[in-house]
């Protein structure tokens, strides 16, 4: 896997969306995208971040961007959770984990002394031009979204 390049072209993909259609990356030439991946539907972590995204979506929107969210979750998975918690984006499904590899979020994990493969938490803001401008790796949640936003701001 190549490690991706700010001010480069960023990677391509198509996946299932929550509103069981095919969505990809090439969909949003025009307008700027937050892409944030996350680990797992419903959990604790998980379910702040997006609803930090939630609560951030119109500022996000006003500054010209679109958010999506990745995970390994099956589209189904993902409309509960966006029902549930009210998401106003669509949430897209990388059931073999192939797009989170091709960004470099697929990674090796350790929790409670075991390791395993999963998604690192991470966002990328892509531009109109489907060019990486800035990323976040490791991402703590706390505070996130108004990094995110600040960025956008600084990008007007």
């Amino acid at each position: 896997m190549e490690a991706l390049e700010i001010g480069c072209v960023a990677p391509e993909f198509t996946l299932m969306a929550s509103n069981g259609r095919e969505v990809s990356l090439s969909d949003y030439r025009g307008r700027k995208l937050v892409l944030y991946f996350y680990p797992k539907n419903m959990t604790p972590t998980c379910t702040q971040e997006a609803c930090d995204f939630r609560d951030a979506n119109s500022a996000i929107e006003k500054l010209g961007a679109v958010i999506i969210g990745i995970s390994t979750d099956e589209w189904k998975s993902h409309n509960k959770f966006i029902t549930r918690h009210d998401l106003p984006f669509l949430l897209l499904s990388d059931v073999d984990h192939m797009i989170s590899e091709k960004y470099g979020v697929w990674q090796l994990k350790k929790m409670f002394g075991k390791e395993y493969l999963g998604i690192v938490r991470s966002s990328f803001l892509i531009n109109e031009e489907g060019i990486l401008m800035k990323e976040w790796r490791k991402v703590k949640v706390a505070g996130h979204t108004e990094e995110v936003l600040a960025s956008l701001q600084s990008e007007q």
